[in-house]
């Protein structure tokens, strides 16, 4: 698929102006796609049915924002970062770029996308438990719903070693646990890339100004592309410095020992009207 076929949202859902059209908070099935897809679109259909996980995306943002005052981690923010994720990958593999978990365990290149977009799904249901060390608690409640799910797709061999590939995402999106996949290190930096103002708009309204709900605020969009000398450029729009933080400490933070630092270069602008603006542009 084009850039134009798969645009981008700004901050609060609508289509970005620079696409003009349907903003990216959903994949698309029905698009073209540089990978087989025929086997996520039908994994995908699945999940976006089952009472179980549409459950546990709705209970998971209880922990971390009704009683933690922190950003969304609910539904809306897996489906930023998944559609995100797909995203990443799709540029990753026009660009050439070879994905290393499903080939690494015999499994075919079909497999690669449905361990992205599951991995994304699953990533944070460990907050059902506790915000707390929640990537840990993401396994173990994971493993129980890949049990389930892969058998309608696997036989028992395959299941398997998805459900394995699946699990080291979801622990790699934590940025203490170090990603030896690139399907890991694309669920790392796409957990990384949702930050925009709509993320951090229930704990703002609430009266919460820590760095995560300030800095969140001040980004205006995420837009990705294909770069000129490198398969995905991110385009970060911030309104003032106070971004800064989302973009050189929690974004970079996610970027590194991803395996994929150089195959993505990110771009933040400042595009507040202060006259003293302490940072215009940041690159990574």
């Amino acid at each position: 698929m084009s850039d134009s076929d798969v645009p981008e949202t700004d901050a609060d859902g609508g289509a970005d102006a620079d696409d003009g059209s349907r903003g990216l908070r959903e994949y698309d099935p029905a698009a073209e796609h540089a990978f087989p897809d025929d086997r996520l679109n039908d994994v995908l259909a699945a999940v976006r049915e089952d009472p179980e996980i549409t459950t546990l995306l709705d209970a998971q943002n209880v922990n971390p924002v009704t009683r933690k005052g922190y950003n969304d981690h609910g539904a809306k923010h897996v489906e930023i970062v998944r559609s995100r994720a797909l995203r990443l990958y799709d540029l990753l593999k026009r660009g050439g770029v070879a994905f290393n978990g499903a080939a690494d365990q015999g499994l075919d290149e079909a497999d690669e996308p449905v361990i992205v977009a599951l991995a994304a799904t699953l990533h944070d249901i460990g907050h059902v438990v506790h915000r707390d060390e929640h990537a840990y608690w993401s396994i173990p409640l994971a493993a129980d719903v890949l049990d389930r799910l892969l058998t309608e797709f696997y036989d028992t061999a395959d299941a398997v070693r998805v459900k394995a590939e699946v699990l080291h995402a979801i622990l790699c999106h934590h940025t203490e646990e170090q990603p030896l996949t690139r399907e890991a290190g694309v669920i790392r930096v796409a957990d990384g890339l949702d930050m925009e103002r709509g993320r951090s708009r229930i704990p703002y309204e609430r009266g919460g100004r820590g760095i995560n709900t300030i800095s969140s605020q001040a980004i205006e969009s995420v837009t990705l592309r294909a770069g000129d000398d490198v398969p995905v450029l991110v385009e970060i729009r911030m309104r003032n410095a106070a971004g800064v933080y989302q973009v050189d400490n929690l974004l970079k933070e996610k970027l590194h020992e991803s395996m994929l630092a150089s195959d993505i270069r990110i771009v933040a602008v400042n595009v507040g009207s202060d006259d003293d603006q302490l940072v215009e542009r940041i690159e990574l």
